[in-house]
């Protein structure tokens, strides 16, 4: 029997990073559900490598871009780097007046504090850096309106940009061989067009079509080199594309009309997945975010913030509407962002913005609905005058009636339907008016929002055509749909295992409803421990279930969890709300490790950005510390004569002293409950309780006996040297070796499985010289039942009730501890025997279960 046809390929394709393209995603979803094999396409890999996921049935591509084409294209660089003097944007231009106003207002209130002579040299040097401050503005200006070519009509010349556009994705978009391609914008319309151009050369059948997201010749952001090339590029390649899709009637019109195309573009407008409303759970709420009660009036803002979207006007009239908040719907800082927020501490009517995070495109309208009244500000530009934007039907699928400026197609769609009210756009008096009558008139508005306008503004609606399009001109087309894949995926990350985990996967009480304690743990899961937790706490009470969540990064090895977030995507809006989405409302208690922010980089680099939403959700959160992320180097090298940081790379102790001073602050702070997993923690987290390493102690068991051989084997497997000290113990270890007193085994960057081997057939261990405690291998090593040879500080274990049977040894005294087990093969062995007691006693989950007794509280 011949295996089965392959679905036909149908490839997405957008010069963006995917997350914040609701059109995109939901395009790639429709196409899974109707029987596609779908690839969708878009920028973000970095670190020079692509990034894959997945999102439902959808393969996600990220490439990494670069510029070299426009580089080697880019003039006056000479020019430039004297005018822009390290400035690359604008927004690089708002940090450099910020860095300069804070520089002014610390130096001049130095010059009120000293006075006098001192005062005076202070004051002519305020002058001459403000004077500079001014003239490198001023410079930046110059150049960002003078330091671009004049259009030449060649879109290569005009805008190069484009051409590294087509050469990062042409050549992917061959690989994958398409027999359809949607590429969207007019970014991607060359790319296209190139690719398929030349796979038809090369005899494969495919079809593509252009989805233009907006009218190009009316968007007046672009410089006048870019606009004329973006005109150009579409000019050309329009008339090659099988099909043309738009996003709105005038739209389409237009495009027929400049171009005159043979058939009017497909309508496709972009609007909410109907199914998908009311659904969400948890149901996400603009006014929880807020921290507002039910009846407090509340605005809503939901899209992206630049100064032609007119929110401005919105916070301006905020004064005239006293007892009215606004929530900005925002996925990241922006110039424009902060410029609005400026604007309303100026206006002293800061405490009434609220900024609020994204929620995943098909959770919008639920997130929504808790507001009374969702704004549309456009100002007058073509594209706003001509289209209805997306956020409008987003509201009207929330219940939410709109506020909306008078340009043409909005203001006569919301007079028509009576779904909200219209204000003269950029007019903030009328705008407060428009609002004052809408939410007296709110009910009434609720109550035009009939189901004719929800069924033509919904995404099933809505796609239908464009499905019927692929089908119309695909050289290939499904022929089985997949009705079983939700319209409401999140995007998930494609991790690399180990090829031999360490232990069996550990059977934690997956995360349910059922139990009264609900458990999230991550996300740096070092050397699997979060992992092993769960699996103790949830074996040890039967109230608890569990998730895991882990970081990792490109290739690099992971251990056991429910989850694997790409660490090279922690800015990513996708991943970010996918994991606000996996804590908040699912989770009653966090274990939170390594200091880490569990939201992605949402809130900052570090925990401490996400507690104010924990702490809001009322989750019960513990922070759980390893090793360097609280280890101070300073206070360690003072404690220790052999600390390893006295053999630690160049810029070690710098850095991880920053980041010790504000993990530990965060911690001071904080006041969660604190708990280290090795004992020499608790010198730099006194108030912390210690939550032992847990391992899979029958997975080490060894029967192969201690100290039998003639010529007892001696391991060493340090993961990284000077961590452990190997270069100062190692001229020992090659002595005895040399002398044919041991044989020794030096082991590094050798897989789990093999080194498992390795301590079951060794005599000794030898661990560690350099930090003061022992770790997970010295307990695996214990576990398997070999003495093991290392460092401790016995004043700290003592504290804690830990005394294990390590031969405790440094440098100078470890050739007499290894001698005194080789005169002594019995006494060996029987601390090998004692090991693997303690390691069971302590290191098996048990007391690590008990440790955080009372902090898993229903």
């Amino acid at each position: 029997m011949s295996p089965p046809a392959r679905a036909p390929r149908l490839l997405v394709v957008v010069a963006n990073g995917i997350t914040g393209d609701s059109r995109v995603q939901k395009t790639a979803i429709a196409a899974v559900r109707a029987g596609w094999d779908v690839t969708l396409l878009g920028t973000g890999g970095r670190s020079g490598r692509r990034i894959e996921s997945v999102m439902g049935g959808v393969r996600v591509i990220r490439l990494p871009m670069v510029w070299e084409y426009a580089k080697r294209s880019k003039g006056h660089r000479v020019r430039r780097i004297v005018t822009q003097t390290g400035i690359r944007n604008r927004e690089g231009l708002e940090g450099v007046r910020a860095a300069h106003n804070a520089w002014l207002r610390r130096t001049t209130a130095r010059i009120g504090l000293i006075g006098g002579p001192m005062g005076r040299v202070l004051g002519s040097v305020v002058r001459v850096r403000q004077q500079f401050h001014s003239l490198r503005v001023r410079a930046f200006g110059w150049e960002e309106f003078h330091g671009h070519r004049r259009p030449t009509g060649n879109w290569r010349v005009d805008h190069p940009q484009l051409v590294d556009l087509d050469l990062v994705f042409g050549p992917v978009i061959e690989e994958l061989e398409p027999d359809l391609i949607h590429a969207n914008d007019v970014t991607m319309i060359h790319a296209a067009a190139l690719s398929v151009a030349r796979m038809r050369a090369r005899g494969r059948k495919v079809a593509w079509l252009y989805d233009a997201h907006e009218y190009v010749p009316g968007i007046d952001s672009w410089k006048p080199a870019e606009a004329r090339a973006y005109r150009a590029v579409e000019k050309e390649f329009i008339p090659q594309a099988d099909a043309v899709v738009t996003v709105s009637p005038e739209i389409a019109g237009l495009l027929r009309a400049d171009y005159r195309l043979a058939r009017t573009p497909l309508v496709v407008r972009n609007t909410p997945i109907r199914e998908a409303v009311g659904r969400t759970e948890p149901k996400p709420s603009v006014r929880a975010n807020c921290g507002l009660p039910d009846d407090v009036p509340l605005l809503v803002y939901s899209g992206w913030l630049a100064p032609e979207r007119g929110l401005g006007t919105a916070v301006t009239a905020l004064p005239d509407l006293p007892g009215v908040h606004l929530a900005i719907v925002s996925g990241r800082d922006t110039p424009q962002r902060r410029q609005l927020l400026a604007r309303a501490r100026d206006l002293g009517v800061a405490d009434r913005v609220h900024v609020v995070p994204y929620v995943p495109q098909y959770a919008v309208p639920d997130y929504l609905s808790t507001a009374d009244l969702g704004l549309i500000c456009s100002l007058r530009t073509l594209n706003y005058e001509i289209s209805l934007p997306t956020k409008l039907a987003e509201y009207l699928h929330a219940g939410v009636p709109v506020v909306a400026s008078d340009v043409r197609t909005l203001g006569a769609f919301v007079r028509e339907h009576g779904v909200g009210e219209v204000f003269t756009a950029d007019d903030p008096v009328s705008f407060a008016g428009a609002v004052r009558t809408a939410l007296d008139r709110r009910a009434s508005l609720v109550g035009n929002i009939a189901e004719p306008i929800l069924e033509e503004l919904s995404w099933e609606h809505q796609i239908g055509g464009l499905l019927a399009l692929y089908r119309s001109i695909a050289p290939r087309v499904p022929t089985v749909e997949r009705p079983d894949i939700a319209w409401s995926v999140d995007e998930t990350s494609v991790p690399r295992t180990l090829e031999s985990e360490p232990g069996p996967l550990p059977a934690w009480r997956k995360l349910t409803e059922g139990t009264g304690v609900r458990l999230g743990l991550g996300p740096a899961n070092f050397a699997g421990q979060a992992a092993t937790f769960a699996q103790a706490i949830c074996r040890d009470r039967p109230d608890v279930s569990a998730e895991v969540f882990m970081r990792h990064k490109g290739d690099s090895f992971v251990f056991p969890a429910d989850v694997y977030v790409d660490s090279e995507r922690l800015d990513d809006l996708a991943v970010q709300l996918g994991q606000v989405q996996r804590i908040i409302g699912r989770c009653t208690h966090l274990i939170a490790d390594g200091f880490l922010p569990v939201f992605g980089h949402l809130n900052g680099e570090t925990i401490a950005g996400d507690l104010p939403a924990l702490e809001h959700a009322g989750i019960k959160v513990a922070l759980l510390a390893h090793g360097s992320e609280v280890r101070h180097p300073a206070r360690h090298l003072r404690r220790h004569e052999f600390s390893l940081y006295r053999d630690a790379p160049e810029g070690i102790i710098e850095n991880w002293t920053i980041r010790a001073d504000r993990n530990l602050e965060i911690a001071d702070r904080a006041g969660l409950p604190l708990f280290v997993t090795t004992p020499d923690l608790l010198d730099d987290l006194p108030s912390a309780t210690w939550a032992p390493l847990v391992v899979d102690v029958d997975a080490w068991v060894s029967d192969m006996p201690v100290m039998e051989r003639p010529r007892p084997r001696v391991l060493h497997a340090p993961s990284q040297r000077w961590t452990k000290g190997t270069n100062r113990i190692l001229p020992t270890l090659e002595k005895l070796h040399d002398s044919g007193a041991i044989e020794l085994v030096l082991a590094e960057r050798v897989p789990w499985s093999a080194l498992r081997d390795l301590v079951r057939g060794c005599d000794v261990v030898v661990d560690q010289f350099a930090a003061g405690s022992y770790g997970a291998f010295a307990v695996e090593a214990m576990a398997a039942g070999r003495p093991v040879v290392g460092y401790l500080a016995e004043r700290v274990h003592a504290a804690v009730g830990a005394t294990p049977p390590i031969v405790n040894a440094t440098p100078p005294t470890l050739a007499a501890a290894l001698e005194s087990l080789l005169d002594d093969p019995s006494g060996a062995a029987k601390i090998g025997a004692e090991s693997a007691a303690y390691a069971r006693d302590t290191h098996d989950g048990r007391r690590t279960a008990q440790a955080f007794a009372d902090f898993l509280t229903a």
